[in-house]
């Protein structure tokens, strides 16, 4: 079984929809069949917003690109939470809890919030959602596990789009995967999904098994460690999800504990740098993110691509080249964990879907080998 997704409609042109309600529409029922009920009323106000005369609902009414591939309805989203999070204003807190759920009810708060704090909210229709879920490591690490079996287990890994590296620090968490265990056993983050399908669970960590090293980039980096920061990265969580909160505050004590190497760069000139870098033989060099890709220039996508494929050409056994990526099919919004690996031999660089994913992490469905 799949993540679940609203019923009706193309499903092959999701990320396609032009018209701002449908999309809105969409969105508010993406997040209340995946348990965001309090989110969706949220979401589902939006339509109302633009009715009035505020700057946040002109920006909306005339945005340039495609509402649901630009995630613009959960960038104001997330600045109305940051309301509540950050003491400015409480009229949420019934509508988070569950206490109001009559929408109309819901439409005149949001109205009356945006109207107040318009100025305030506006920045936060200027980047897309930095929603950085521990729980996405969880289809990452299954991904190293399987490499490990056809490469050499000894990884030095590079992130994209890593927002606040909360996945960068994957090396310092306890994943249960299926019947599969790895990581150190006294960490604050446990990640155990909900484990899916038929093909049972990745491969066992071999003893050789080792995260050597991790670097990371993003256009616009969050520092864990700033209290002002992880607020806002907390802002993105939808409020329904109160473990999602609980893994952010074991990756802000995690970041304090010992900094990560993070650092604001372009992603295609991130990649191109890591890989002129030196490799050391016998270990593996592989590139992974996690619902980011849909935000990148197709630029940038492309030149991404051809980077890793030129080094790939390079690869050999002894210094394998690997990409793993959790992203989200335009097509169908299905989150897809797929790897490619290059090692010298026939059949490099051929995509292999693993699994399917929740988008936060809850559940994977694996279908690997």
């Amino acid at each position: 079984m799949s993540e679940k997704e609203p019923d009706g409609g193309d499903r092959g042109s999701v990320m396609a929809i032009e018209d701002f309600t449908a999309a809105v529409e969409w969105q508010a029922e993406h997040a209340a069949i995946n348990h965001a009920p309090c989110t969706a009323r949220i979401i589902r106000a939006l339509p109302k917003v633009i009715e009035g005369n505020s700057a946040c609902g002109r920006r909306m009414a005339s945005w340039a690109g495609l509402t649901l591939k630009d995630a613009m309805p959960l960038r104001i989203a997330g600045g109305l939470h940051h309301l509540l999070l950050s003491g400015t204003d409480d009229r949420l807190a019934r509508v988070y809890s569950g206490q109001i759920t009559d929408q109309a009810q819901v439409d005149r708060i949001v109205c009356e919030l945006i109207e107040a704090y318009d100025t305030i909210l506006l920045p936060w229709f200027d980047g897309p959602p930095q929603t950085n879920e521990a729980g996405r490591s969880a289809s990452i690490m299954a991904g190293l596990l399987w490499l490990a079996d056809r490469v050499h287990p000894n990884f030095d890994l590079f992130e994209i789009g890593a927002s606040a590296g909360v996945n960068t620090m994957l090396e310092r968490y306890r994943f249960r995967l299926g019947t599969s265990e790895v990581g150190p056993e006294d960490s604050p983050m446990r990640i155990e999904p909900e484990w899916r399908g038929e093909a049972g669970s990745p491969p066992r960590p071999p003893s050789d098994f080792a995260i050597r090293t991790v670097e990371a980039c993003d256009i616009a980096p969050i520092d864990l460690t700033d209290e002002a920061s992880a607020l806002k990265l907390k802002s993105y969580v939808w409020p329904d999800a109160p473990g999602r909160m609980a893994r952010i505050d074991a990756a802000v004590q995690l970041a304090n504990e010992n900094p990560l190497s993070l650092i604001k760069m372009d992603a295609a000139e991130f990649v191109t740098a890591q890989l002129a870098k030196p490799q050391e033989a016998g270990t593996t060099r592989a590139m992974f993110h996690s619902i980011m890709w849909q935000y990148l220039p197709d630029s940038s996508q492309e030149t991404i691509t051809a980077a890793m494929v030129e080094a790939g050409g390079r690869a050999t056994c002894e210094k394998p080249l690997a990409w793993v990526a959790l992203e989200t099919d335009p097509k169908t919004f299905r989150h897809e964990l797929r790897v490619r690996f290059w090692s010298g031999n026939e059949g490099d660089g051929a995509v292999h879907l693993l699994g399917f994913a929740h988008p936060h992490g809850a559940w994977v469905e694996w279908v690997g080998a």
